[in-house]
């Protein structure tokens, strides 16, 4: 009764299984299926054995990333970059959807929601050559504006307190557009009537935002924060990478879990210990995620994930 009760209702949603198919496909060949390589992390891996054919080796290559010296700080880096990114980039997205909602005029909020989200479009590797330009230390225009004003031009390059800071703002300003857009989605969704007994009930336009638009942001702003710290553990390499690329005098303040697993692997050749740590990633995400999911549903189960 089951199985015929299945291929009817899969005849009956035939069209919107098969419009599904394609996102099917893509996480099974990219998603699932690559996880079965989560055993290089625990095999001495040799290139003549293959992933399946490799020697097993234990826990050796977590032992290994631990013992080096720098998965305590590639850790930490990570984590506190992403808690940045996480906070200031939803606040000014939250705040630039506010102003778009609240500005008159269609036109000049088309213009201003257009060149917001044209920096989401630049590949790091532009913005990276962009920023070189900007701060190097000889050539670049910041020492050069310096210079012409009798100043002492700033060697960024080799300074690591400065970018911390960096690197939040061309995080922020890389991702306004994007995240401003599913803000403004979710207010422009908002039952105007909220709006209208608001303003019959004598509420100016920041009692409007505050008591109307924000709260019913809460939904909106809970998912994508909570999909945001699945990824808490892990970098975003090509903004890393680009802006940074392979200066050591940086590394203290900029180096990330996936830039230090880059490394290792084009320097030793150590798959299995990349691996490790691309396993530690995973496991700290999905407990941070559990974590965050599970004190959201004390709070309140309807606006968890799961």
């Amino acid at each position: 009764m089951r199985l015929r009760s299945f291929w009817h209702d899969v005849k009956k949603y035939k069209m919107f299984l098969l419009m599904l198919t394609p996102a099917v496909v893509f996480y099974l060949l990219f998603a699932y299926i690559p996880m079965a390589g989560i055993v290089i992390a625990f095999k001495r891996y040799d290139y003549a054995g293959g992933i399946f054919g490799s020697a097993w080796n234990g826990l050796d290559n977590f032992r290994f990333f631990f013992d080096s010296g720098n998965a305590w700080q590639v850790t930490r880096n990570t984590a506190l970059y992403n808690v940045a990114f996480i906070a200031v980039n939803n606040v000014l997205q939250i705040f630039a959807a506010i102003l778009l909602f609240e500005v008159g005029g269609k036109w000049f909020r088309k213009i201003i929601q257009s060149s917001l989200f044209l920096p989401y479009f630049i590949s790091w590797v532009v913005v990276g050559a962009i920023a070189y330009n900007l701060l190097n230390y000889d050539i670049g225009t910041v020492n050069a504006m310096l210079r012409g004003l009798g100043l002492e031009p700033v060697d960024i390059y080799n300074t690591p307190a400065y970018w911390p800071f960096l690197l939040v703002l061309v995080s922020a300003w890389k991702g306004l557009g994007y995240g401003t857009v599913m803000y403004l989605a979710a207010i422009t969704s908002i039952d105007t009537e909220m709006y209208e007994a608001a303003e019959i009930d004598g509420a100016n336009i920041f009692q409007r935002i505050l008591k109307v638009t924000i709260p019913n942001l809460y939904p909106t702003i809970i998912i994508l924060v909570l999909l945001a710290v699945g990824n808490i553990f892990r970098g975003d390499f090509g903004m890393f990478y680009n802006m940074v690329g392979n200066n050591g005098m940086l590394f203290s303040a900029t180096d990330v879990i996936d830039t230090f697993v880059f490394r290792s692997l084009i320097t030793s050749n150590d798959i299995g210990m990349s691996a490790a740590a691309g396993v530690f990633q995973s496991v700290l995400g999905f407990a941070t995620i559990m974590a965050v999911n599970y004190a959201v549903r004390r709070y309140d189960k309807d606006r968890a994930l799961f």
